[in-house]
C-alpha cells in the first residue's frame, strides 16, 4: 500500500495532469496492477493498493504516474488486502 501526501496547493500544472493521471491509474486498475485507489474527501491523501513482486517495482510503477512528482509516497508492505469486491460471486445459472 502506498499513501500519498498530495500539495496543499494544486496549481494549474497539478490539474492539467490529473486527466493524464486518471487514464494511467485506469489502464493500470483493468490490468491489475492496482487493486484499488482511494482519494480522501479533502484531497491531502491518497492511497493506492497495488500488486508489485517488491518495494523497488512498486516505486518504479509510482513512478509513472504523470502526477508522481507532486507527490510524497510512503510505502507499507501489507501481508494481506480483502475488500468486497474480491469475494467470489456465483452465478445462478
Amino acid at each position: 500500500m502506498i499513501e500519498f501526501e498530495l500539495p496543499e496547493v494544486m496549481d494549474e500544472e497539478f490539474m492539467a495532469l490529473i486527466p493524464q493521471q486518471r487514464y494511467v491509474i485506469n489502464q493500470m486498475l483493468a490490468e491489475g496492477t492496482i487493486k484499488s485507489y482511494s482519494l480522501s474527501m479533502d484531497r491531502s491523501r491518497l492511497w493506492v493498493i497495488m500488486s508489485a513482486a517488491s518495494e523497488f517495482e512498486a516505486m518504479e510503477i509510482v513512478s509513472t504516474f504523470p502526477l508522481s512528482d507532486f507527490m510524497t509516497p510512503n510505502l507499507s508492505e501489507l501481508m494481506f488486502h480483502n475488500s468486497a469486491d474480491m469475494l467470489m460471486q456465483f452465478s445462478l445459472n
